[in-house]
């Protein structure tokens, strides 16, 4: 897969999987932070207070190395790191995957439990729609009036998307294009008399 581009969940999906009376309830929930992350999981342990544990791992940005996983109670290294391990698995990112467990009185043992939550996690993932996303990048640009026309006909050309645009004094507009065509936009866009690059930043 192009690096450039990311695989993720099109919207949430939910997948259950019983073992020996425990009932494990899976969410997978598309997100875009570890801040998000959190305050999903925040809401999920509200509305499934009951319950006995409530574990989670997330994997967030394009280059997927930001991800956590919490095991909430159970035996370490039970629930959290096979939730993310079915994440890796599938090659996906910015997601959350939350395991609801209601205990049913027998206990399932480590490699149980192991299998629970990576079961219940896979077919959260697999009742979902995954989805190829494009990791794209932000230039601001400042040019004159008169270089108008020269400006557009090079957006247009390079399929670049306008996301702000301001013609008060000077003209100004933020553009976003796929992170592997940002070098041709900003070498064509270098050709236009008068403009200049005020930022650029990674967008996704």
């Amino acid at each position: 897969m192009p690096d450039d581009t990311y695989l993720t969940l099109a919207r949430p999906a939910e997948g259950s999987y019983k073992e020996k009376m425990s009932k494990f309830l899976a969410f997978a929930v598309p997100v875009s932070s570890a801040e998000e992350a959190k305050e999903v999981v925040a809401a999920y342990q509200k509305q499934y207070y009951d319950a006995r544990h409530v574990c989670w791992a997330y994997m967030v940005g394009a280059a997927r190395t930001e991800f956590r996983a919490n095991d909430n109670g159970e035996p370490s290294g039970t629930a959290g790191k096979p939730i993310l391990g079915q994440i890796n698995s599938f090659g996906l990112t910015d997601i959350l995957i939350v395991v609801v467990r209601y205990f049913g009185g027998i206990k399932l043992g480590t490699s149980g439990l192991i299998e629970a939550y990576r079961t219940a996690a896979a077919e959260a993932i697999r009742a979902g729609e995954i989805v190829e996303r494009l990791v794209e990048e932000s230039v601001q640009i400042a040019f004159e009036y008169p270089f108008m026309n020269d400006v557009m006909r090079v957006v247009k050309d390079s399929g670049a998307t306008v996301t702000a645009q301001d013609f008060t004094l000077d003209c100004s507009m933020t553009l976003r294009i796929r992170r592997s065509q940002m070098p041709h936009l900003q070498e064509r866009l270098g050709k236009v008399e008068s403009l200049r690059f005020v930022e650029s930043e990674p967008a996704k």
